[in-house]
């Protein structure tokens, strides 16, 4: 959902002398729990993050933290960068965090609930990432469900993943179509992608 690799969210969440890039609200050690503002968060570093640097990222926020004394979760702000600098943007103007912080220039917003491409990997619509598939911080606590049921996609994917066909999933979620079924079960491909091959976990293990 953030479009970040787990390589990334655990570089992101590793504290430095500078702080960490962006540590969990809720746990930042196994189990790692992230709250729905932290995917924002999160959005908003993979969206910047295809368009410049890390180190440009972390210059920025040092800026925002130390220079300019904001200490508000990073969901909080809205940044957008022309790959050279970093923007934060305020009501009819945007303050340059890497080059110069009392320049002041027009900006585009770029909304980081909307889809877009990192390295050529599309990340999708957070509130919607499939036709049938929505986010709602207030169901079931963000997790992704099926519209208008309220049925977690990950419990109706298992169904088509035990061979279950799209159009008899009604008969265990009588709200959720065949093709909602199936927005599910690529809906949940798409974050089975995310995580690394056995082979890999393996020689990650030694």
């Amino acid at each position: 959902m953030s479009g970040a690799t787990l390589r990334q969210l655990a570089h992101w969440r590793k504290a430095t002398n500078r702080g960490a890039v962006l540590a969990p609200e809720v746990s930042a050690t196994r189990p790692v729990l992230y709250f729905f503002r932290d995917l924002i968060a999160l959005r908003t570093c993979v969206k910047l993050r295809s368009d410049t640097s890390l180190q440009k990222i972390r210059r920025a926020l040092d800026t925002l933290r130390d220079d300019l004394g904001e200490r508000e979760h990073l969901s909080e702000y809205q940044f957008v960068t022309d790959e050279s600098t970093i923007y934060l943007v305020e009501p009819e103007q945007a303050a340059d965090l890497v080059r110069n912080r009392s320049n002041l220039v027009i900006y585009q917003l770029v909304d980081v609930l909307r889809p877009f491409y990192r390295d050529g990997r599309h990340i999708p619509d957070l509130l919607r990432p499939r036709d049938h598939v929505t986010v709602d911080p207030g169901v079931r606590g963000g997790i992704p469900v099926i519209e208008g049921a309220r049925v977690p996609y990950d419990d109706v994917a298992a169904l088509l993943r035990d061979g279950v066909p799209p159009e008899r999933v009604s008969d265990y979620y009588p709200s959720v179509s065949g093709k909602a079924a199936l927005d599910a079960a690529d809906f949940a491909d798409y974050v089975d992608s995310y995580e690394p091959r056995k082979e890999q976990r393996e020689a990650a293990a030694g």
